[in-house]
């Protein structure tokens, strides 16, 4: 289970977590001896007993670590800049299990924006999957990705969707995702 890339950590504080895959809410007591087997996007995954945990990005000072800056928009942006914009805080959400951001996996199956005539705010939805239908992170994943989204300058409704037709498949990944995970 441990490689070079698990930091062991100890906790600063009592983090409230979630199991990984099962997604069940759980508090890692402080002065508790953790692992930091993933952190990417701004949220960690932990090892802890013998078990997985996710650890949200705004608790990251329980882990000693700086929480992630939102991202900005710069003035008179257009809508491909926004689009793009609203990807690149799509690919901070990561599979708590695969290293691999969620549009990279090929999870997002679409993302609309609607930009309102009377005022300057924006409307995103979003139809999204997870690698597998009985995942109990795929609710969590979807918050996740809501939460980001609503970070964004300009937003001022998300609406996530999780879907699950058609049914995901190893094909739906990026290229650069699939060499990421030694598939090509």
């Amino acid at each position: 289970m441990f490689g070079n890339d698990n930091e062991p950590v100890v906790l600063r504080r009592d983090v409230d977590t979630l199991s990984v895959p099962a997604g069940i809410p759980n508090r890692l007591p402080k002065d508790s001896l953790v692992y930091i087997t993933q952190a990417m996007g701004g949220s960690f995954t932990v090892y802890f007993e013998g078990n997985l945990y996710r650890v949200a990005g705004r608790d990251a000072d329980a882990l000693g670590k700086e929480p992630a800056q939102p991202p900005e928009l710069r003035p008179g942006a257009t809508d491909g800049e926004f689009e793009q914009l609203v990807l690149d805080q799509m690919r901070t959400v990561y599979d708590p299990e695969i290293p691999i951001n969620i549009v990279d996996l090929g999870l997002v199956y679409e993302c609309r924006i609607e930009k309102s005539a009377e005022t300057d705010s924006r409307s995103v939805h979003i139809k999204m999957t997870v690698t597998a239908p009985g995942c109990g992170m795929g609710e969590v994943l979807v918050e996740e990705v809501r939460d980001k989204v609503r970070q964004l300058p300009t937003v001022g409704s998300v609406d996530v969707e999780l879907v699950f037709d058609p049914p995901w498949s190893m094909s739906m990944m990026s290229e650069e995702a699939r060499l990421e995970a030694g598939l090509l």
